[in-house]
């Protein structure tokens, strides 16, 4: 009996690995317009390299790391994500953590009813993680259309987890640098 437990476990585990596997090459496919409107959920420092990210992709955006669900759209047509909890970054800020996930409930669901397509990234990695990132992230991948992960950030499989049920794609990525190329090509 326990060997068919193990047996079911293995067994899912390379099921979810296929499932991300496949997620990652549907990634290539172009899902969102431009222009983008870049945000930060949880006020990390990680928003700055997203910027980088796409200017090298030469994605049109505006960086707002503060904006309301009142703000949307704009000229907007996707929206950027960009997860990583920071209680520094928070302080800076003037604001809460609770503050900042009930803007980004708010955010998520004006843009959903707009029709804009989420994009999830999280580049900060293993060190980005915790129960202050994870909040952000438990609100955000969900709702996301395309999840963009480095893949030492997700060793426990949470972002995995929660795209699963819908069938979001997650796209892992060795490196920060190596997130451009599919943040990239999700543009049409």
């Amino acid at each position: 009996m326990k060997r068919a437990t193990v047996l079911t476990a293995i067994l899912a585990l390379a099921i979810s690995s296929i499932a991300v596997s496949m997620a990652a090459g549907q990634a290539t496919t172009a899902i969102a317009d431009k222009p983008a409107l870049l945000t930060s959920i949880g006020q990390s420092a990680d928003l700055e390299m997203v910027k980088v990210l796409l200017g090298r992709g030469k994605i049109p955006f505006t960086a707002d790391p503060l904006v309301k669900a009142s703000g949307l759209p704009g000229t907007a047509k996707t929206l950027i994500l960009s997860v990583g909890g920071s209680s520094k970054g928070l302080g800076a800020a003037g604001i809460s953590s609770e503050d900042e996930i009930t803007r980004t409930k708010a955010l998520v669901k004006r843009a959903k009813e707009l029709g804009m397509k989420i994009i999830v990234i999280h580049v900060g990695g293993e060190a980005r993680r915790g129960a202050l990132s994870d909040a952000f992230i438990e609100l955000c991948v969900p709702a996301g259309d395309l999840v963009i992960v480095v893949a030492d950030g997700d060793k426990d499989g949470l972002f995995v987890k929660l795209a699963s049920p819908t069938g979001i794609p997650v796209v892992k990525v060795e490196k920060i640098t190596a997130a451009g190329a599919p943040l990239a090509a999700a543009f049409k």
